[in-house]
């Protein structure tokens, strides 16, 4: 948070220093992007990485979530239409690594606002997560264990 109000200082000093007459975006912008490059040379004496690898991996967050979402409702909605008949319901249990109380509930969201599963109980010591899944055929149980990784992995990247 230090990093991201240095920045806007800078580029707020880089726009009273040009001495132009009213406000520019323009101004500002390249102040901000000034600020980015100074605050990058200088991110290691903040004790923090560098806040813009924050905003990368919630673009990516993002990306692969909306990917997921959409898939999975695709797939959700080809069972109801087509496969009805074909579908094959049932548990599935992940072990996670995450530790912290918030990244489970997160992953738990996650899990749950994906079409075609929700989690049923998470046991007492927060570590495996019980799934119910609209189809536990080996290939849709990878698919579905493969897509909570990518979930918790990313979860892992912003935690630390």
């Amino acid at each position: 948070m230090r990093q991201v109000v240095l920045n806007v200082i800078i580029a707020f000093l880089w726009v009273l220093f040009q001495d132009e007459e009213a406000f520019k975006v323009t101004t500002f912008f390249s102040g901000y992007l000034i600020g980015l490059i100074v605050i990058y040379i200088l991110h290691r004496f903040f004790g923090q990485e560098f806040y813009l690898k924050k905003v990368w991996v919630a673009i990516k967050f993002l990306a692969v979530y909306l990917y997921q979402l959409i898939t999975s409702s695709m797939t959700t909605i080809n069972y109801i239409l087509f496969k009805t008949q074909d579908m094959n319901p049932g548990l599935v249990t992940y072990e996670t690594k995450l530790t912290s109380d918030w990244s489970v509930s997160f992953l738990t969201i996650l899990i749950i606002i994906t079409p075609g599963s929700t989690v049923i109980r998470i046991s007492k010591e927060k570590k495996k997560f019980f799934i119910h899944a609209i189809d536990i055929s080996e290939k849709e149980r990878q698919k579905l264990l493969k897509s909570i990784r990518q979930y918790e992995g990313l979860i892992l990247e912003v935690a630390e």
